[in-house]
């Protein structure tokens, strides 16, 4: 295997023992939000694909979706780390301001935003996009960080001489907004996540 593939896996398992240093098992809480988001069902669209942590949740129970993200430096460790599982046949992996996403209108019926809202500068708007590429049958799936979360995350970052930058946009203030465009919410909460999932009242 590849020398890239493998020194990029071993920064993903040091990345996982620093979390679970602190208590948390970053891949329980990509599996409780797979779990609450079942059915998963049509074509699936993950927003945010970061360093692919969530992708991989997706990838290893067999889904096929099309990430996104703005950043292809931070989307290239995504596909290193699918690649090392042999699973990155089952994404595709796209560059795109999820302000101005370049699908149709009603592509996807499941979209997933797996801890990205509190990093968005402009959180409606990229909400907005998601409703309009989603089917009317579909699903929106947004997870953020507990407060127990956000202090966690806090932690590791100060323990690494950064700060973590969030929004002052918060899960409940897109619930609200979601509510306004018609759409029914079921929530749902572990240690470190909270899980809103939004969709259609189908009368």
């Amino acid at each position: 295997m590849e020398k890239q593939v493998l020194e990029n896996h071993q920064r993903y398992l040091e990345r996982k023992a620093l979390y679970k240093s602190f208590g948390c098992d970053i891949d329980k809480e990509r599996e409780f939000i797979v779990a609450k988001a079942q059915p998963l069902f049509g074509d699936i669209l993950e927003a945010g694909t970061g360093k692919g942590h969530f992708a991989l949740s997706l990838a290893k129970q067999g889904y096929r979706f099309t990430t996104f993200d703005i950043s292809e430096e931070e989307q290239k460790f995504a596909k290193l780390i699918l690649r090392y599982f042999g699973l990155d046949s089952l994404v595709d992996f796209r560059i795109e301001n999820g302000e101005h996403l370049s699908f149709k209108d009603a592509t996807f019926d499941m979209v997933f935003s797996v801890n990205t809202l509190h990093h968005l500068t402009n959180p409606y708007k990229v909400m907005d996009e998601f409703i309009r590429v989603l089917s009317f049958e579909g699903r929106i799936v947004l997870s953020d960080f507990t407060l127990e979360g956000f202090q966690l995350m806090d932690t590791i970052h100060k323990s690494e001489g950064n700060t973590h930058q969030v929004s002052k946009t918060t899960l409940a203030d897109i619930e609200k907004h979601l509510i306004t465009k018609g759409f029914k919410i079921e929530k749902h909460k572990s240690q470190f996540q909270e899980v809103l999932i939004a969709y259609h009242l189908l009368i």
